[in-house]
């Protein structure tokens, strides 16, 4: 066999073996749509069973209603429904709150037509079966859909073809950007496998000389080819960022190739950090403008969370009163020193408050934090060591389940925090704050936030700032009862605290 034989043969095989990767990838993704769509209807199914057991154990059923056909209705129209709001689209599953949004926005709006049609026809449906149905299966399917998103979010953590293998187009600062943001959540279903940059910046190939790459993704190509580019890397998405030769002309004739060929095309722009709430496509002379909605600082929302938070830690404070006693028993027995640490932090729009934790450290940690200063682990204006000699033995144990920060229900019962909200930062910190960092400012600080469920202490400053400022964008109040119960999660596994 000939040389030449041999490299086709072996690119034949290349090929079939990638070909191979991209089919078992799609075949993964249908097939979690599947299970999702299967485990559904036996939700729903289970919660009519429920409701009508729970509703007739110790009455019978009204005479000529046939509630076996009525469920078998009302199971169909769910299913349907929840189709028709595409809450088994492959774009939807595993990413943010829309997938929870749709599916609880379909359930009840299911009920509510049950509910007229029932009462204009009369066919006499026991209201306590339609409700203990609607409420439970609404809350199982939300809660089956969380169950498999982590199922889904560890399988793409772990690669295995569970994610879309992503072509990124674009100048090579916003693809490297792009790349950055996507590898920092790999949980979010995207692959980078190849890049495309203009055609300028194209080495041309060399013998000897390795493929030309970007930080670690090869260069498959430039903008004149991107189609060829994308087959060649078997990536079954494009995503277009920033670049001033992609014009809008180019842009959509690039959509026009892509028909048939079974590769989705997303476009990345150059606004980051808006979560989709905010985000509203609005067709205008033939453009798709994208209308961003301003912040939410005030109105009935900040009212309502106010009332609530204020309402759930004087709460708080009575269920953990016996827990809250026990620890301070501890810290006193473990340590000389107040029980209570309190400290000054600077709160919204400047104004400094004193906040209270559990006594932690050591009597004169503050004096020693010089000494220390050379061994700290962040790389910004905040101070961290995992091995800190100022941190007690029960300190220890409150750091790791955060359980040093329950006092601060009474600065939320007071009005000086949220129960939701950015970290507290320190008067030196807020001192060396630019114009962007003081965003941070907008809303009270929070007991825990987007900075607590994702990493804590793991997280370097820039990470932190980030996510305080995403949240000061685009917070909800379905946002935060997410992040309340991450707060959970990640308080029992202690991730990052030290």
């Amino acid at each position: 066999m000939t040389t030449a034989s041999v490299s086709t043969a072996r690119k034949a095989a290349v090929q079939a073996i990638s070909d191979d990767v991209v089919r078992r990838s799609a075949r993964k993704r249908r097939m979690y749509v599947r299970v999702v769509a299967a485990c559904d209807t036996t939700v729903i199914v289970l919660a009519l069973l429920g409701g009508y057991l729970y509703r007739f154990t110790t009455s019978e059923p009204r005479d000529g209603v046939a509630y076996l056909p009525i469920g078998v209705a009302i199971a169909s129209g769910w299913l349907l429904w929840l189709r028709y709001v595409r809450a088994y689209d492959d774009r939807v599953l595993g990413y943010g709150s829309d997938e929870y949004r749709r599916v609880a926005g379909a359930s009840m709006r299911l009920a509510g037509t049950v509910a007229i049609v029932g009462y204009i026809i009369d066919i006499g449906v026991s209201r306590g079966f339609l409700a203990i149905a609607f409420i439970s299966g609404t809350v199982g399917l939300i809660t089956l859909r969380w169950v498999a998103r982590k199922r889904l979010h560890r399988a793409r953590a772990h690669g295995g073809g569970w994610s879309h293998r992503l072509l990124v187009v674009g100048d090579a600062a916003h693809v490297l950007e792009l790349i950055r943001q996507l590898r920092r959540e790999p949980y979010t279903g995207y692959r980078v496998v190849g890049a495309c940059i203009p055609e300028a910046l194209v080495a041309p190939p060399l013998p000897g000389t390795p493929p030309q790459h970007l930080g670690d993704v090869p260069v498959v190509g430039s903008f004149r080819r991107i189609i060829e580019s994308a087959t060649a890397a078997r990536a079954d998405t494009i995503a277009v960022t920033g670049s001033a030769e992609l014009t809008a002309s180019r842009l959509r004739r690039l959509g026009w190739q892509l028909e048939g060929t079974g590769i989705e095309l997303v476009v990345a722009p150059a606004l980051t950090d808006v979560a989709g709430p905010r985000i509203h496509t609005r067709p205008v002379a033939g453009l798709p403008l994208i209308h961003v909605e301003q912040p939410d600082f005030r109105g009935a929302g900040k009212i309502v969370k106010n009332v609530v938070e204020r309402l759930l830690a004087g709460f708080a404070l009575l269920v953990f009163l016996p827990l809250l006693v026990g620890l301070a028993l501890m810290i006193k027995i473990d340590s000389r020193g107040p029980v209570l640490f309190r400290q000054k932090r600077v709160g919204q729009h400047g104004q400094e408050f004193s906040v209270f934790k559990f006594r932690t450290m050591v009597l004169g940690a503050d004096k020693m934090l010089s000494e220390l200063s050379m061994l700290n682990e962040s790389d910004g204006l905040l101070f961290k060591m995992r091995s800190d000699p100022r941190v007690t033995r029960v300190g220890r144990f409150l750091r790791k389940y955060s359980l040093d920060e329950l006092p601060q229900f009474v600065n939320v019962v007071r009005g000086d925090m949220s129960l939701v909200g950015p970290r507290p930062p320190l008067p030196s910190e807020v001192a060396q704050y630019d114009g962007d960092v003081a965003r941070r400012l907008l809303v009270k600080p929070g007991i825990t936030g987007l900075w607590q469920v994702s990493g804590r202490s793991d997280l370097t400053w820039e990470d932190g700032i980030r996510l305080d400022l995403f949240y000061v964008e685009n917070w909800s109040l379905t946002s935060d009862i997410t992040i309340l119960w991450k707060t959970l999660g990640a308080v029992i596994k202690s991730r990052g605290a030290y």
